[in-house]
């Protein structure tokens, strides 16, 4: 409570004495309309309260009713005392409740005492729970996350200025229509229990529990996606609702929803499932529902968190169908600024098909941007191709050869991927060369085309740096008109520059670049002495000295002690080295 209205400080209120919390805003000539329960539900209660939902939430202790009292003072907070007739009163106040035992009793008994105060109150009970069988007792369904909606369709018919049996009426009839049901991998443990709820191994799921835990329809193995969808689905359609216009006494039970419907659907977090995990599961339902053999339409799609069971690794899906019903879309759309409340993105009935369905299609790049051209940059360097295709050999199969003891460094210092990426990459390149894909006539195409490679074989980290440096190479030659030695070092040195900006590191990170930036010192000696041969000497000294360091700022080694580093050299660092020496020794 005290963390709620922290974070909202102009927009809630709590009721003295009592764990109530109320709107800022209550305009006692409307209906208000309260709801509530035990706490670790959240964001339900208190965060649908807000104008268009909730005017209060009344909140009970852990999975607990809350009293009699503070629901009572709750009523006495957002309603007058007056008869209808006298034209006194004001709104009165519609109760929202779950059909547990415990809320029907203590939001009944404080019903019943606030009309005898003269108080206008009547309450709308929730019954959603398709997981119970209708002949087991007399206790009936649970209310469960359909409740939300039915605050959503209450509160916006009270923010309309609706009367308060019409507001009741219309959440009553939207409640009986609503369907849910949930599955669970893990039971919730009540916080401060002395035994933990360990119904549920890793490998079993419970279709049906309650938001307090309770035992569901069944256990089984574990589901897919899809497979979860469809026993959902198909429990929600069979479990039905009551027709009250049908013959008798009682009323049939006929299905949820029918083929061509137009369906609401939520699709609600029971606490610890992932977002990524909700969006797959919401996709399966809603691909189902709309499916051949559904055939339903579901416009509004509601996915997140609205009525947890504290950190229970779950989900529910609530369906309900609003064919041909504009009011209850209306109620369901209109604008309301509760707390946790966002309005479905609706897939409006004019629309043959989702509009997101669409893909903006890609921007194609033009055929002479493509392949920049290079013909006002000439080669001044005899036999170029011929030594950029030995120098690519002679680096491609040092790297395929040395696969096991890069992995085994990187097993030690990093993720254990290493090894494997720099021979990926260095197959790739080995293949395209053989195949003319890469085009070493010239470095701007060179480069290029070896960036290409890298992007499509290698991933990782390291595979983006190196593929930077390689088009950082080529784009340099376009701004030159001749191809000469030194432009060769100055273009390996815009491209070490390019991995150090890029991957914010530098000499001593404990990365490539320990072996990079002492080859390049190498290459770029004032007099110009500094070989090939020289540059991939410092570069193994670079690599060899990184296994003194204790400490890495930058790559997976940033997050291991100091004792998991000594003696073990980076492996990007030698996989520099080892391309270095075999460069320098085809060359």
């Amino acid at each position: 409570v005290r963390g709620m209205l922290l974070q909202y400080p102009n927009r809630l209120r709590k009721l003295s004495n009592h764990n109530v919390l109320l709107s800022s805003s209550i305009d006692k000539r409307r209906v208000s309309v309260l709801s509530g329960g035990g706490s670790g539900h959240e964001p339900s209660h208190a965060g649908w309260i807000g104008d268009g939902m909730l005017t209060g939430a009344i909140l009970g202790g852990m999975f607990a009713s809350p009293s009699v009292s503070s629901i009572l003072a709750a009523v006495r907070a957002v309603t007058d005392i007056g008869s209808e007739e006298k034209g006194g009163g004001g709104g009165g106040c519609l109760l929202v409740v779950k059909n547990y035992t415990g809320d029907r009793l203590n939001f009944g008994m404080a019903c019943e005492q606030a009309n005898a105060e003269g108080r206008k109150c009547r309450m709308v009970v929730v019954a959603d729970d398709c997981a119970v069988p209708r002949t087991k007792g007399v206790t009936g369904a649970r209310g469960v996350a359909g409740t939300v909606l039915v605050h959503k369709v209450a509160g916006a018919a009270a923010a309309e200025g609706k009367g308060l049996d019409e507001v009741a009426e219309l959440a009553q009839s939207f409640a009986n229509r609503i369907g849910s049901l949930g599955v669970a991998l893990s039971a919730v443990t009540v916080p401060g229990a002395s035994v933990a709820n360990d119904r549920l191994d890793g490998g079993t799921i419970e279709i049906g529990l309650g938001i307090h835990g309770e035992a569901g329809m069944r256990q089984s193995g574990l589901l897919s996606a899809d497979e979860l969808a469809k026993e959902m689905v198909e429990t929600v359609r069979e479990f039905g609702i009551a027709d009250a216009s049908g013959p008798g006494e009682t009323d049939n039970i006929v299905p949820n929803f029918e083929k061509g419907d137009d369906l609401a659907v939520m699709v609600n977090n029971l606490g610890g499932t992932s977002n990524f995990e909700m969006s797959i599961l919401a996709n399966s339902v809603v691909s189902l529902l709309e499916g051949p053999e559904n055939g339903c339409r579901v416009g509004r799609v509601y996915v997140g968190s609205f009525m947890t069971s504290f950190d229970m690794q779950g989900a529910s899906v609530s369906v309900v169908s609003i064919t041909d019903d504009d009011r209850i879309k209306a109620l369901l759309d209109a604008p309301c600024d509760a707390l946790s409340w966002k309005n479905a993105d609706v897939w409006t009935d004019g629309d043959d098909a989702r509009p997101s369905a669409t893909e903006i299609p890609e921007v194609e790049v033009p055929a002479e941007l493509a392949t920049p051209s290079h013909d006002g940059v000439a080669m001044k360097i005899e036999g170029f191709e011929t030594m950029a295709r030995a120098a690519l050999t002679a680096a491609g199969n040092v790297l395929v050869e040395s696969e096991p003891v890069l992995t085994k460094y990187d097993t030690v210092v990093g993720d254990g991927d290493c090894g494997l990426t720099m021979e990926r990459g260095a197959r790739e390149v080995l293949s395209r060369l053989a195949n003319g894909t890469i085009d070493a006539s010239h470095p701007v195409p060179l480069f290029s085309t070896l960036a290409d490679a890298v992007s499509a074989s290698m991933g990782g980290t390291s595979g983006v740096l190196i593929e930077l440096m390689f088009r950082k190479m080529s784009t340099y030659f376009l701004s030159q008109t001749e191809v000469t030695s030194r432009g060769m070092v100055e273009a390996f040195h815009r491209g070490v520059k390019a991995v150090s900006f890029y991957g914010y590191a530098g000499r001593g990170s404990r990365t490539m670049l320990d072996a990079l930036f002492p080859a390049l010192d190498k290459l770029l000696e004032e007099d110009g002495a500094g070989t090939i041969a020289d540059a991939a000497k410092a570069a193994k000294e670079g690599a060899d000295g990184t296994a003194e360091m204790l400490s890495a700022s930058a790559g997976r080694s940033n997050y291991l002690r100091e004792e998991s580093l000594e003696g073990t050299p980076d492996p990007g660092a030698v996989a520099v080295a080892l391309v270095m020496g075999a460069v320098a020794g085809a060359l």
